[in-house]
């Protein structure tokens, strides 16, 4: 595997559901100590690293965010199966049978997401959705054997997708878990290293946020701290050439990075966002557009942060999103890395001043 790939791997590997971000965090922390000159953190454990380039200003941040869609235990059943609640959103279908890591304060366990045969299923219930709160997970419980006592397993231990990063037989496409959004942390780790060998007129922060999936809450708080000019959310984008009849659709691997136009939690500054179209042709990088009617970014929080901050999100397209396993083109990955390289080369004070003026 090349550097790009065992990034990846490792930070899509690490647990790191919402409210429980340390293991990412440790990665970041590690990444960013060796291409910035100082390490920042809020109060709900977001990081970023701060690179000075030849001007103090302006100040350019870009983010993703650390936490992963996963579970946390609820409570036991009397027979020692475990009832959980979700951390991000998830459609039933897609957890049901589905192995899950449950980290307790005896270690990591093992466990399924227990589904019922479909022999014993009458048709009609065949075809229903069961819904997250009917579910439950099995470590092996049985008579006699006191899951609580013997694993430590107790309310509140975060439960995560037991899936970990593989290289497809189609090399240029990688297959994990959390894709959404460690990719982007990967990304932004690269533009960091990056930058460490180039001249940029301006002082970039560069890291990751907490608890984006639970409502974008460390974005509020690193906003606030970094108190950026513009901000450059990267996130993923939801991929729809699978079938029966999505093939045409722009948003699709290999189509180069997303931008999006609209989500449900902002509208881009709409000349920082014609900025970045210019940059990719200029650079013949490979873009499409993209929007999000039901769901928001952490974009949402920040653009509005203080007096307001000139943001957009860009990020590679993935597959299979809140779910135990995405698909993510190498190609996407790289293209993605270029622009935002670019991108933060222009942004120097006289292009950022013309952003909210008229």
């Amino acid at each position: 595997m090349d550097k790009s790939e065992l990034l990846l791997q490792e930070i899509t590997n690490a647990n790191g559901v919402s409210g429980y971000e340390s293991e990412v965090r440790k990665i970041m922390k590690r990444e960013l100590e060796k291409t910035t000159d100082n390490i920042e953190y809020d109060k709900m454990g977001s990081i970023l690293g701060v690179k000075n380039g030849s001007k103090d200003s302006p100040r350019i941040m870009t983010i993703g965010h650390m936490d992963e869609v996963g579970f946390m235990v609820k409570e036991l059943t009397p027979e020692g199966f475990i009832k959980f609640i979700p951390l991000g959103g998830w459609w039933g279908h897609v957890a049901l049978g589905q192995k899950m890591r449950i980290i307790t304060s005896k270690g990591t366990i093992i466990g399924v997401v227990g589904s019922t045969p479909p022999h014993l299923l009458p048709p009609e219930e065949r075809k229903k959705v069961i819904e997250i709160k009917d579910m439950f997970i099995d470590v092996g419980a049985m008579d006699k054997f006191d899951v609580a006592k013997k694993l430590g397993v107790k309310p509140g231990d975060p439960i995560v997708p037991d899936s970990d990063f593989s290289i497809m037989a189609n090399k240029k496409a990688y297959m994990a878990k959390a894709f959404d959004n460690r990719v982007s942390c990967a990304i932004i780790l690269e533009v960091m290293e990056k930058l460490k060998k180039a001249k940029h007129p301006n002082t970039v922060l560069g890291g990751a946020t907490v608890q984006e999936e639970v409502g974008l809450r460390g974005a509020q708080t690193i906003a606030h701290l970094a108190n950026p000019d513009v901000c450059i959310i990267v996130d993923t984008g939801i991929a729809q050439d699978i079938p029966p009849n999505n093939f045409s659709k722009a948003e699709r691997l290999g189509a180069g990075p997303v931008v999006l136009i609209y989500d449900a939690g902002m509208i881009p500054n709409l000349k920082l966002r014609d900025l970045v179209f210019k940059t990719a042709e200029e650079k013949k990088i490979p873009y499409h557009t993209s929007y999000m009617v039901g769901g928001a970014t952490d974009g949402g929080r920040v653009h509005v942060s203080r007096l307001g901050v000139p943001s957009i999100v860009i990020g590679p397209p993935i597959r299979y999103i809140h779910s135990h396993n995405g698909i993510l083109a190498r190609v996407d990955y790289d293209n993605t890395v270029k622009l935002l390289f670019e991108l933060i080369k222009k942004l120097d004070a006289k292009t950022v001043k013309t952003l909210t003026e008229d």
